[in-house]
């Protein structure tokens, strides 16, 4: 869901990307802006108070709140004419290589998949079946580059998690996101203390405050706008972060090149990116971001520098 935010004759861009277990869909988010009056905001824009008046109105609805914030800083930035990762003190020396996903599918599929991202240096794969050694197999026939694994909550016994930990890290895996369910914590924590590369929070960190509950169980956290509620929340959980000497990698839900450039804003200030959604969005209506060797390149232009509109929307 795209959204624009007027101001002073310029138009910040936002985008929500609604998935099922967030329990968000265009009703609600419709719901959530009926109920919005930003006639209050102001440049230079009070962030925090805009996060906290979204907070008011509604509990919940993180997608259709990173959609406003990320159209606020998008405008902010154009009215400024300041590049977004100027806010962040983001450097393109520290760009991390950028992840393209391969999912849970058939053999062949996943092989062409691999081909297919052949303009990718690392790649990102789903597990968490019966089928992850198989899955994990089949890649390392047609690419020998480093994964990162996403378990999705998907093991359910510590010692199988533990043993498929050192499996994979044998197999050229970077880190695990999410081995186990997202409430066992003592279970997570379990695999963390033993595991050889870093295990990551996904589903067990949404918003700033889960990051104190989960800070023992994890070596890290995966951070995404539609979980934090945009671009300013994912930057104090970075910190946060760092504060604790936790490792970060910035995710993407389903996502075109307006919430890819959020995360692009913040990416180097990360360990790690999994910054794929214009990669795998076929209906994307905006020009795709600059992508080189891998990495994303930091736009030059105001706000998130999103291109001229290849189609309307």
């Amino acid at each position: 869901m795209l959204l624009d935010i007027e101001h002073e004759g310029q138009i910040g861009r936002g985008e929500a990307s609604m998935v099922p277990y967030m329990g968000e869909s265009f009703e609600t988010a419709n719901d959530f802006l009926r109920k919005l009056d930003l006639s209050w905001v102001k440049c230079p824009i009070d962030f925090e108070e805009v996060l906290s008046y979204l907070d008011r109105v509604a509990s919940g609805n993180p997608a259709i709140k990173a959609a406003v914030d990320i159209a606020l800083h998008d405008l902010e930035g154009k009215l400024t004419r300041q590049p977004c990762s100027i806010r962040f003190n983001s450097l393109q020396a520290n760009m991390p290589l950028s992840s393209v996903t391969i999912g849970i599918d058939k053999p062949e599929v996943i092989i062409r998949k691999v081909k297919e991202a052949e303009f990718a240096k690392v790649l990102k794969v789903k597990l968490g079946s019966e089928d992850d050694k198989r899955i994990i197999k089949v890649i390392r026939s047609v690419t020998d580059k480093p994964l990162y694994v996403d378990a999705n909550q998907g093991w359910g016994d510590r010692i199988m998690a533990s043993e498929m930990v050192f499996w994979l890290e044998e197999q050229g895996v970077v880190f695990v996101e999410q081995p186990m369910k997202k409430d066992d914590l003592k279970g997570n924590a379990w695999v963390t203390e033993r595991s050889p590369i870093p295990i990551l929070a996904d589903e067990a960190v949404q918003r700033f405050e889960d990051i104190e509950r989960v800070k023992d169980a994890y070596h890290g956290i995966n951070v995404k706008l539609m979980k934090s509620a945009g671009m300013y929340e994912a930057h104090r959980m970075i910190l946060r972060a760092r504060e604790l000497n936790l490792q970060v990698l910035i995710g993407c839900m389903s996502e075109t090149s307006i919430a890819t450039l959020a995360g692009i804003s913040l990416a180097p200030l990360c360990d790690w990116a999994d910054l794929d959604g214009p990669f795998l969005t076929s209906n994307n209506p905006f020009a795709m971001p600059c992508f080189e060797d891998g990495k994303w390149i930091l736009p030059a232009g105001p706000g998130l520098g999103l291109q001229e509109l290849l189609v309307d929307y």
